[in-house]
């Protein structure tokens, strides 16, 4: 598919990972890429919905937007995480079938892997099992537009994808303490320590889980070259294809931030699920999908990214 000459809207065009992808499709040459803040369209309010569908007129709709947090978050909020996602994802991707929309490309979250997936999960994986428990509301109902998009492709012929990205990080990341993922919080946490001299920070957990982080300009280029290639039903992986454990993840985040003072591990915090790397095979064969970015490097990006903006107070 050239996407030049299309009319493409993303659903959380304006948000960490949807402004990465804005600038992929520019790169690419596309012009007319509608962008929304949430306050103009309220994709929960299916009227919003359909406003949205009449004033930008999409031939493709990249779906981005999500209710998201880390794990506190999700404890937190597991029936706002469920309603919202759900209701936001069935109704976008409908309307777009209404509308009769050329392709709509869904993302889904390695949240809606099994709590106990062999590693490296492979997408045939995902029903083998619940979730882990903490996740399970928001990584179901991200779920459920896998099975709106393989019905929806099934019964009426929409060519609808969807895509499961690991944990994303990178400059411009959420670094709010009450939602924020485990990287910007780890990042935060030894940034603001060496400023403030505090001589502790406490991470949750024991660090004994694993986890696989992808760059967020990585997933970008992922996702648009599902957008320009990929036309079937199968659900595709989008990663890195690397796992580290959470202590050493702080090890290197100590070390990158040059944070000298003592780590304090709760162990009365979850941890979320014991395991998580992703088998990136499908994205390879199907549409030439490769992580590049360098891990160490790109923390090392991150994280000037961070002691930058405290600089400038943005």
């Amino acid at each position: 598919m050239n996407l030049k000459e299309k009319r493409i809207t993303i659903t959380g065009g304006n948000g960490f990972l949807g402004r990465h992808v804005v600038r992929k499709l520019k790169e690419l040459g596309v012009r007319r890429i509608f962008t929304f803040r949430s306050a103009h369209y309220d994709l929960v309010n299916m009227e919003d919905v359909q406003r949205l569908y009449d004033d930008s007129q999409p031939d493709i709709v990249i779906h981005l937007a999500a209710r998201v947090g880390g794990i506190g978050f999700n404890r937190e909020n597991p029936a706002r995480l469920f309603y919202d996602n759900l209701v936001m994802g069935v109704q976008v991707m409908h309307e777009g079938y209404r509308r009769g929309i050329e392709k709509f490309v869904a993302l889904g979250t390695i949240c809606a892997y099994p709590k106990f997936t062999p590693v490296p999960f492979r997408e045939d994986d995902l029903w083998e099992g619940y979730p882990e428990e903490t996740n399970a509301p928001y990584g179901l109902a991200k779920k459920m537009m896998l099975v709106q998009a393989q019905a929806y492709r099934e019964q009426y012929g929409f060519n609808s994808i969807f895509l499961l990205p690991v944990n994303l990080y990178g400059p411009g990341d959420n670094f709010d303490p009450d939602s924020s993922h485990v990287i910007p919080a780890l990042i935060k946490k030894c940034v603001d320590a060496n400023l403030n001299r505090k001589k502790e920070i406490v991470v949750w957990g024991t660090g004994r889980a694993t986890r696989e982080f992808l760059y967020v300009e990585d997933a970008a280029e992922g996702i648009v070259l599902a957008t320009e290639k990929y036309n079937k039903s199968a659900p595709v992986n989008i990663g890195a294809g690397f796992e580290i454990s959470i202590k050493d993840l702080v090890a290197l985040i100590v070390e990158l931030t040059g944070f000298r003072g003592r780590i304090v591990w709760d162990e009365t915090k979850p941890e979320g699920q014991p395991r998580r790397m992703l088998d990136t095979t499908r994205a390879a064969g199907e549409f030439g999908f490769r992580a590049r970015t360098d891990f160490r490097e790109g923390l090392k990006r991150t994280i000037r990214w961070y002691e930058e903006s405290i600089k400038t107070g943005k």
